[in-house]
């Protein structure tokens, strides 16, 4: 993860304007007027301060990283033991999703801009890798068979249920059912009945 640098107050509003914008309308749609006006800047202030609209949106992403780990971390701190740590991540997402129902910004942020050069590619990119290093780790951890082939799995129970969250179809109970099955059956455990 980039580290975040400390940001003055006016470059801290336009970062939340920023994320308002792109999460609700799409990266590509918005442009750096519109953020400069939401925000209470000039289009110099933002541009001294980020560079750039390519380095606003990493800058974006990152402050969005920042907030998703905290509360994977915190999930992970709250878990009952190693097993449960593994999972985690799903229990995060519960509390993520109650106020992100465009679903993932990361997964919308690498549709939008292909170029892997892009400083915000790689902040998505990253985010998806750590989560995968995330759930490998704590499968190693809880001495889990194949741990890294079940961090592969959970990693796409995550992400599915993710992309699935615009729809109708609350897939996340589901999707945090089964990997916490395929974590116990990755440790032996069988279930009754």
């Amino acid at each position: 993860m980039q580290e975040a640098q400390p940001m003055t107050p006016a470059a801290r509003r336009i970062v939340e304007t920023a994320e308002e914008l792109f999460y609700s309308r799409g990266i590509t749609a918005v442009g750096v007027d519109l953020i400069a006006e939401r925000s209470g800047v000039t289009k110099r202030t933002l541009y001294n301060r980020f560079g750039s609209k390519d380095q606003l949106v990493a800058a974006y992403l990152v402050e969005r990283d920042r907030r998703w780990w905290a509360l994977v971390r915190a999930a992970v701190d709250a878990s009952e033991g190693p097993a449960e740590a593994v999972t985690a991540p799903f229990d995060a997402l519960r509390t993520w999703s109650a106020s992100n129902s465009r679903g993932c910004a990361f997964i919308n942020a690498l549709a939008e801009l292909p170029d892997t050069s892009h400083p915000a590619y790689r902040v998505a990119a990253d985010q998806k890798r750590r989560l995968l290093d995330l759930f490998r780790e704590r499968a190693t951890a809880a001495g889990c068979a194949e741990p890294a082939a079940l961090a592969t799995r959970l990693l796409v129970l995550h992400e599915g249920a993710l992309a699935t969250q615009p729809l109708p179809l609350d897939t996340l109970p589901e999707s945090a059912a089964l990997a916490r099955a395929l974590v116990l059956a990755s440790l032996g455990v069988t279930r009754p009945g």
